[in-house]
């Protein structure tokens, strides 16, 4: 009895333990982000699997989507590695002009994506990012500055139009505290750089709660994105910016990128 104790109770402490933990000493950052990467089930029989990085939202960590959605049960079920890195509670995953040691986007490409790339079975040709709030902004972001790095890019209840937030979720500090009427604002914006991505094909999707603080910005970038005939797909539907509206957001974005899968 004492030893079947003994198994059930270590199978439990390693089924707890599915996701790897990265720990990155970046030169780019303030002080080490911790990253979680869940495997699917079928991950050592595959010689390629499709991979999807989840960007957290403004006061999160690497923990939050699978507080939101349990990571390891997606991973087996839609085949997907899934990357959790931490964006350091307000990094906005951008490059800030006011901080020299706060440098998202170049920690991003220069030392997250390729060390993933590196250490795991990645199908380079299906390689997704998403994101809520913060996450959604940064992903849809970083997809601008380097589409070719992906497959399609997604975005749950984005703030992606920081004059949205001016005074709030940190950004007044990382941007130099600029005022309403600088141009900054619009330098790091998805909404204003989105026309970047004129003539690109790969798909987009982007979601918002019709009880969103960010729902009218997400309609006029929705307008922006039909006027440069952009590949996006938008969800308006009914919600709040909450953990039960991305809960429900978040199988409908890997519903769309499944979709997208290269062979």
């Amino acid at each position: 009895m004492k030893l079947r104790l003994l198994a059930f109770l270590l199978f439990i402490s390693f089924s707890g333990l599915a996701q790897d933990q990265l720990i990155y000493q970046s030169k780019n950052l303030p002080k080490p982000d911790t990253t979680w990467v869940f495997t699917p089930k079928n991950y050592r029989k595959a010689q390629k699997l499709p991979v999807i990085f989840l960007l957290h939202g403004y006061s999160g960590n690497y923990k939050q989507w699978d507080n939101i959605m349990n990571a390891q049960q997606y991973a087996d079920q839609y085949g997907f590695m899934i990357v959790c890195p931490d964006g350091l509670y307000n990094s906005w995953y951008l490059n800030s002009p006011a901080k020299a040691d706060l440098q998202y986007e170049n920690f991003f490409f220069d030392e997250l994506y390729p060390d993933i790339l590196k250490k795991y079975k990645v199908d380079g040709q299906n390689v997704f990012i998403s994101g809520l709030s913060m996450g959604g902004h940064g992903a849809l972001y970083l997809f601008i500055k380097k589409p070719d790095l992906f497959s399609a890019a997604g975005s749950t209840s984005g703030g992606i139009r920081l004059i949205d937030s001016f005074g709030k979720y940190g950004l007044g500090p990382l941007l130099g505290n600029p005022t309403k009427e600088s141009e900054v604002w619009k330098q790091f914006s998805v909404y204003d750089q989105i026309g970047q991505l004129k003539g690109n094909e790969k798909p987009i999707i982007f979601d918002c709660g019709s009880s969103d603080m960010f729902y009218a910005s997400n309609n006029l970038l929705k307008q922006k994105c039909d006027s440069l005939k952009l590949n996006a797909t938008y969800i308006s539907q009914p919600g709040g910016h909450n953990r039960a509206y991305w809960a429900k957001s978040i199988r409908q974005q890997f519903e769309f990128f499944k979709n997208q899968l290269k062979n």
